[in-house]
């Protein structure tokens, strides 16, 4: 199988056309040679009609192309007719999603008056209750029946309004159904969403679009990669569009790196159609971030120098670190074999930040590039390599961009059966002018963030942030964005929207205040459950709002404590990390 036709050259992924409204009247298509589409969500009450128009106008003013707008009951989806009556009265045409969990009534209540509907087929007409139970093939396939039966109304009826559909599965919320045959697994995503597409074909609709999200960027990465490989085997008219998103990324810098992680890595192989970068920020916020990676793809992904060998130096749909021996640094710090990824600094970064490091400092530069004994290798040119031991990079001034360089390295390693430590660079080509810190944090996080969920990489290297202390902390952030380190309180917190239960950018500050002194605990903070027990499978402890004004309290996916006053819950949250004893108290 594979994903994309070479992991070293840029060739954008032949996709259908999805048409998404009246092109000719604010509609969009998608797919096919048309530019990635950007979108987002409002956050409030679909019932408050003028909120929801403000908020949807404020998102098209800043060049948002798509709105989606969560529709939880019928009511609700009844009074987008009217939410989209006031925005055509106003002029504005953009076409609007309605996000559907748990309800095909309220389905075909929203396919009346907007122009697409977002499935998640583990909830459309399936269960999510952590039940175990063996299917027999003659059970699963009766299974298969009923959710057809409840899904084909609404294939008819988006044939029939000229609507289009997105199929989108969540890692945190597969159905019992898909966990007990395939496990929490990205195949068990895929698959799930092949099914809803099976119905869409059987009736000769097309007009639909795929998403594989995830709190996790190695995750999400997996599942698109894999969704793609299998969409090819299924045969040449399966190239359904594809919608790129990390979900619950969470907000501010590491937000926007979880995000530039997984999807700037996709863009970069070609992949993606539509995207969404979902923060826990106001939604006209995440417009910029799409805008800013967008950009970047050009200059990250090699358009121009032809790589004759295209062999995969990793595993595409299963992430594997690449295996190395362990190596010294220096006097106090190892890299490779099955020590943590180390970060490097330069010589002139050091001297800035040395004299303001303190003893239990976690951040804190493990290695000065200039003092290292390391091989700079021009990977396109033949090298000799005479022993493991050696620590590898790529050379500065190669005609490649970083990810292709890093890739091929790896490649010719392991032609040359050699298991050489590999540090990676966020940059191996300097620009005249430094890129400004935003998109610095989006460039570093797209080239490591992609290497690293490639499997490769030993050690890290940030140059394209020109501050001496942003460039060491970032480097810090990306590795604790991939999953290969823990140096503070990491965090899984939604985006928001109309279902969430409580204000989650004031919640998620004040969980923050309390708790983000805890170096290596997780937390998710979730406004309602639709993904909640799931997404917070590998969280430590979760925050999810469970009715109006009352939380939750979740252990990994299991729910401890119920309906708590919303204004006790932080306090309870933190009574529970200590009774399970992950709670250190704050150093003055």
């Amino acid at each position: 199988m594979r994903y994309c036709e070479s992991p070293y050259f840029f060739h954008r992924r032949k996709s259908r056309e999805i048409v998404i409204g009246d092109p000719a009247n604010g509609g969009v298509t998608g797919g096919g040679n048309h530019p990635v589409i950007v979108q987002s969500m409002i956050t409030c009450d679909t019932m408050d009609t003028a909120a929801c128009v403000q908020q949807t106008l404020d998102l098209v003013a800043v060049g948002c192309q798509i709105v989606r707008i969560t529709a939880p009951t019928v009511k609700d989806a009844a009074n987008l007719q009217n939410i989209v009556a006031e925005l055509r009265q106003r002029g504005v045409n953009v076409p609007i999603v309605a996000d559907i969990h748990f309800k095909p009534e309220a389905a075909m209540e929203a396919v009346k008056w907007v122009e697409v509907i977002r499935v998640n087929p583990g909830n459309y007409a399936d269960t999510k209750k952590f039940a175990i139970k063996e299917y027999s093939n003659e059970q699963y396939a009766a299974e298969l029946q009923r959710i057809e039966e409840k899904f084909t109304p609404l294939v008819l009826e988006c044939k029939r309004l000229k609507r289009a559909l997105r199929i989108g599965t969540n890692h945190g919320s597969l159905s019992d159904r898909i966990m007990n045959r395939y496990g929490d697994s990205p195949l068990g995503m895929v698959e799930s969403a092949l099914e809803f597409a099976r119905i869409c074909r059987k009736h000769d609709f097309h007009n639909f679009k795929f998403s594989m999200k995830s709190s996790n960027p190695k995750v999400m990465i997996e599942c698109y990669r894999l969704l793609v490989a299998r969409l090819e085997q299924e045969g040449a008219d399966w190239n359904y569009p594809i919608h790129l998103g990390v979900t619950e990324a969470g907000e501010g810098e590491d937000g926007r790196i979880k995000s530039a992680i997984g999807i700037g890595s996709l863009l970069c192989d070609g992949l993606g159609d539509t995207i969404r970068v979902s923060l826990t920020e106001d939604s006209p916020h995440e417009i910029p971030v799409c805008r800013d990676l967008l950009s970047l793809i050009p200059k990250l992904a090699n358009r121009k120098v032809q790589i004759a060998d295209a062999q995969f130096p990793f595993d595409p749909f299963h992430f594997e670190k690449r295996e190395t021996p362990e190596i010294e640094l220096n006097e106090n710090v190892k890299c490779g074999g099955e020590q943590l990824i180390r970060v490097v600094v330069t010589r002139a970064t050091f001297d800035k930040v040395a004299p303001k490091i303190r003893p239990k400092d976690d951040v804190k530069p493990e290695a000065v590039y200039e003092d290292l004994n390391i091989a700079e290798i021009d990977p396109t040119q033949e090298f000799e390599i005479n022993c493991d031991t050696q620590l590898v990079t790529v050379k500065d001034g190669v005609n490649l961009p970083a990810i292709t360089a890093f890739r091929l390295l790896a490649a010719m390693l392991k032609r040359l059966r050699r298991r050489n430590p590999v540090l990676l660079k966020d940059c191996i080509n300097f620009e005249s002018v430094p890129p400004a810190p935003n998109i610095a944090l989006l460039q570093a996080g797209v080239v490591v963030g992609s290497l690293l969920a490639d499997g490769i990489g030993d050690a890290i290297l940030v140059r394209g942030e020109s501050g001496a202390g942003q460039s060491l902390r970032l480097a810090y952030n990306i590795l604790q964005a991939a999953g290969c380190r823990s140096f503070k309180t990491d965090y899984v917190a939604c985006p928001s929207c109309g279902r969430t239960l409580f204000n989650l950018q004031t919640v998620t500050a004040r969980i923050k205040a309390r708790t983000e002194h805890l170096k290596g605990v997780k937390i998710a903070i979730m406004g309602c459950i639709v993904n909640g027990p799931g997404e917070m499978a590998d969280a430590d402890f979760g925050y999810v709002g469970g009715a109006p004004n009352k939380i939750n309290l979740y252990v990994g996916k299991t729910p401890i404590k119920f309906n708590i006053p919303e204004a006790e819950a932080v306090e309870r949250l933190v009574d529970l990390i200590k009774e399970h004893g992950k709670w250190v108290e704050p150093e003055a």
